[in-house]
């Protein structure tokens, strides 16, 4: 483990100590224009990552081809990225061991691991998520960076899971587990409920991560109540490839090129990945 990424690592659990507010990239280019943008850390999407190999999100990917897109992210930045490491490509704790190992040596300073077992659920119980989460604590520690951080997701909301009036119980119960296991932060997508984020954050014994999408609290209004990492998930990518979609209809249709104003200066761009 050379000094660089131990380095980042270490800047990564420090930006932790306030609100860390993480774009997310799904290529080299979207990390380092992010990067340029003055973003302090590079949260990867999986789904991102997966549509820009022409894959679905979901396991879309291979481990090996996931690190390895992980790894040109890494390389187009100065700054620490954390990897979406979704499920952790296998259910049993010695394939979360192997994605970690695989996405430390890519250059990754930081994971997010799930607790749904496919999309929808259902989810790990909580024992058994946890002894997926101190897999991965000691895969770190064996690859050299017992820094990594990892921001540990439960899908309840997002699912909805059980009914509603005991999901907050069962995040707490989760995050209980999870925190004893090694994780570092959790990840609550689905929940953007102020009354109810405030409540978990008292209660959780990890720093909660929230997701947003247009519509949702403001990151003043997060961080008013605690929340202490927000992230858009797979929504700029969406964005970005809406803006393909758009001006590739105009210009079949219309044979105009409207779609194409407010581009990013082609020399912006082109230096950012110039490395």
């Amino acid at each position: 483990m050379d000094d660089i990424q131990r380095g980042r690592a270490e800047t990564l659990r420090a930006l932790h100590d306030g609100t860390l507010v993480l774009p997310n990239a799904w290529d080299a280019a979207s990390a380092a224009v992010i990067a340029l943008a003055g973003a302090a850390a590079i949260a990867t999407t999986s789904g991102g990552v997966a549509w820009s190999a022409g894959r679905p999100d979901g396991h879309g990917l291979t481990r090996a081809e996931m690190a390895e897109l992980v790894g040109r992210i890494a390389g187009a930045v100065d700054v620490p990225v954390t990897a979406d490491i979704e499920g952790g490509y296998g259910p049993a704790p010695r394939d979360v061991a192997e994605t970690v190992t695989a996405v430390i040596a890519a250059g990754a300073v930081g994971i997010n691991l799930e607790d749904s077992q496919a999309p929808g659920g259902p989810l790990f119980d909580a024992q058994a998520q946890a002894e997926r989460v101190a897999a991965a604590r000691a895969a770190a520690t064996e690859a050299g960076l017992p820094e990594l951080w990892i921001n540990i997701r439960t899908d309840v909301y997002l699912f909805g899971i059980g009914e509603p009036e005991g999901r907050l119980a069962d995040v707490l119960a989760r995050a209980e587990a999870y925190a004893a296991a090694g994780a570092d932060s959790l990840f609550v997508p689905g929940l953007v409920d102020l009354d109810t984020l405030a409540e978990l954050v008292k209660e959780s014994p990890l720093p909660v991560n929230v997701m947003v999408w247009p519509g949702a609290p403001t990151v003043a209004e997060l961080v008013a109540v605690g929340v202490r990492r927000v992230s858009v998930g797979t929504a700029t990518a969406q964005a970005a490839y809406a803006v393909a979609h758009r001006a590739a209809v105009e210009l079949l249709e219309q044979g105009t090129y409207e779609s194409l104003a407010g581009g990013l200066d082609f020399g912006v761009l082109n230096n950012a990945v110039t490395r």
